[in-house]
Order: structure tokens, then C-alpha cells, then sequence
């Protein structure tokens, strides 16, 4: 029997002060950030999983909303990602104690309020504990979501389940604790690298071939606000946690996919895919292995009207092809073009190694 079940993931979901006001209904007094959304939305939903990366507390206005350094976006983005498609968002990233830990509490609720599954921070010990399986067309999938730091804000010392940090040990234990459960796959989220640099450095590449020994699967990188490239991790059956030879694929980093971060590759995010296939054999043992990645390069359009940035995630590809979105000009279609072709060029850097 042959099961299948796709991946998808996108990167940093961001909210900068400048992208509030065009999406704020002063009658309703309640903001809709839907329209960024519009474009991908109909990629997003082929997804069977579709992961992201939530990188702001959604803590409430009382916090007071802000962008960089420390952010707080409107309780509105929970429920526009969630109608986007994504279902999971990792909350682990050097934003996660922007709030302290009361944000961390707050964005939880009201992520799950929307219907989404956060990973990664957690408000209680008994929270921490848990752990996140979801199962698609037979196929159970783990996921995983730790970061380097929190921007040197503390994590308070009898709260340390708050966030998850990168530390080897605890990832091990934790995709052993997954392994336990059964589950097909093992998805483990990072937030690690350098900012602006489109090229991982080694701390990333020797975790990323550490986690695939330890029996992860697939491993999302996020923090760079740029995308780097993908690759995939061979690991020989002396040197795997099972003694068989494994096979993960890893992007470094996914890039941003909505923020105010513009030029530079800044505006230009990924929905990354990995197609899995699960084979269940008559003797009732299985196994599951990717067959295929996609990469769809995205880029953040931003349209200026009476003092107002409007903010569209336009899928490359797609809309070169359609020439339909709206707003766009001509100068904006050859633009598009060439970062269409350099990213997808720049994809490819590890395999050329």
C-alpha cells in the first residue's frame, strides 16, 4: 500500500509598524491582513501540512502593538495566517519573549483561538510536555521547534519550559520521544543562523547533519530574513541512530515571507515543499521517505496610496505567468522576473558543492 502527503513550508511572518494602518477598519476598530495573503492562499491550501514561522507575539493591544526591536503584532494576524492555510506556526525565535513571558502566554492563546498549532514555546511545564503529531493520508507526522536565543531578554529561571533553545541532548531526547510515538516523519524547526547572510555557515550545516543522524527528517531554518539554499543530508548506516542509512533534506533558511524588509533579497520569501511517500508492506511494517521537493520563490510587494503601504505576497512564478495581480506594474513584472531567476539560481548553491 502507498500512502502520500505533502509539506509545505513558508518562512518569517512578520508585522513592522508600516504594515498596520492600511488594514485598520476605524469603524470596526479591528484590522483584516487577509489581502497579503490572497495570492498564495490557493498554493497554500494543496498543502496536506503547512508550517510557518510566526515571528512576533500576538499579545494584545494593552501590550501596545510595535515593530522592531520588540514586537507585539494585533490579535487579527492569528486568524488571517490560519485562513491562509497555514495550520502550524513555530513560535521559537529571538521575538518569542518580546512580550516577556506574559506575551508568550498570550500569543499561545490566541493562536490556538484561531485554530492554529503553535510549537516551540509553551506556558506551562504540563504545555511543554506534549508533543505534536498530526497525521495526514495515514502519514504521522512530529514536529519540532527550538531557537538560538531570545535576543538576550531572559527567559525567567522557574519558567525555562517557555522557550525552546538549540541544545543537541534536548533535541536528541525530544526526536527520540517522537520516534517512541510512532510517528513517520520528524520535522524539526531552527531559528539559527545570521541575519542577511544567504549562505549557511558551518554552526548550521554540522547541527542540521547531527539532527538527520538523530532521526529527523526534515529540517526548516528560519532567522536570516533571506533565503538560503536547500540540500540534502546522506547519512550512512555506522553513523545513524538505527543503524540504517538515512536520507533528510534541509532548507537553511526559508527568507521572509510577509514583512517591511524590502531590497537586498529581504523581499523575498519560499513555500517549500516535500512530498512524502509511505510504503506499508503486507507484513504490516512501513516505511516513509521524500521522493520530491518544490520551491516556489515569493516576493513582497508593497504599493504606496495616500500615505499608505499596501503589502501583497506575490507568488513568482504564478503571477509571471498570469500577469493578474493587481497593482503591479510592468517595471514590476521585469523585476520580479530577475529575482525569479536568481533565486531559483541561488536555490541550488549547496548542490553544486
Amino acid at each position: 500500500m502507498r500512502r502520500e502527503a505533502t509539506l509545505l513550508a513558508v518562512g518569517d511572518i512578520m508585522v513592522h509598524m508600516p504594515q498596520l494602518p492600511a488594514y485598520y477598519n476605524s469603524s470596526t476598530k479591528s484590522y483584516n491582513f487577509s489581502p497579503w495573503f490572497a495570492q498564495v492562499k490557493p498554493i497554500l491550501k494543496q498543502g496536506d501540512w503547512v508550517i510557518g514561522n510566526l515571528e512576533a507575539p500576538i499579545a494584545g493591544k494593552d501590550l501596545k502593538y510595535s515593530g522592531f526591536p520588540r514586537f507585539n503584532a494585533p490579535n487579527e494576524l492569528a486568524a488571517a495566517v490560519a485562513d491562509a492555510g497555514i495550520q502550524l506556526v513555530s513560535t521559537a525565535n529571538n521575538h518569542s519573549m518580546d512580550r516577556a513571558f506574559p506575551g508568550v502566554e498570550r500569543t499561545l492563546s490566541n493562536v490556538r483561538k484561531a485554530g492554529l498549532i503553535p510549537i516551540g514555546t509553551s506556558s506551562s511545564l504540563k504545555d511543554h510536555d506534549r508533543t505534536v503529531i498530526e497525521e495526514r493520508n495515514g502519514i504521522r507526522m512530529g514536529f519540532l521547534a527550538y531557537t538560538y536565543g531570545t535576543n538576550g531578554i531572559p527567559v525567567p529561571q522557574d519558567k525555562a519550559f517557555a522557550v525552546n533553545l538549540i541544545d543537541l541532548n534536548t533535541i536528541k531526547s525530544d526526536i527520540e520521544r517522537l520516534r517512541y510515538d510512532d510517528v513517520d516523519v520528524v520535522t524539526v524547526s531552527l531559528h539559527f543562523g545570521v541575519e542577511y547572510q544567504r549562505l549557511p555557515n558551518e554552526t548550521q550545516t554540522k547541527l542540521a547533519e547531527e539532527l538527520v543522524k538523530s532521526g529527523a527528517d526534515i529540517i526548516l531554518g528560519s532567522h536570516p530574513h533571506v533565503v538560503q539554499p536547500y540540500d540534502e543530508i546522506n547519512i550512512s548506516a555506522s553513523e545513524s541512530y538505527d543503524g540504517t542509512p538515512r536520507r533528510g533534506i534541509v532548507i537553511y533558511s526559508l527568507g521572509n515571507f510577509i514583512s517591511n524588509q524590502t531590497e537586498n533579497w529581504k523581499d523575498v520569501g519560499l513555500i517549500f515543499g516535500v512530498h512524502l511517500v509511505k510504503t506499508v508492506h503486507a507484513d504490516g511494517t512501513s516505511e516513509t521517505t521524500w521522493d520530491k521537493v518544490t520551491t516556489k520563490p515569493t516576493w513582497v510587494h508593497i504599493f504606496k496610496k495616500n500615505n499608505l503601504r499596501y503589502y501583497t505576497i506575490v507568488p513568482l512564478e504564478a503571477a509571471l505567468a498570469k500577469r493578474n495581480v493587481p497593482n503591479l506594474t510592468s517595471g514590476d513584472y521585469s523585476k520580479m522576473k530577475t529575482l525569479l531567476t536568481g533565486i531559483n539560481k541561488h536555490l541550488l548553491q549547496l548542490k553544486k558543492q
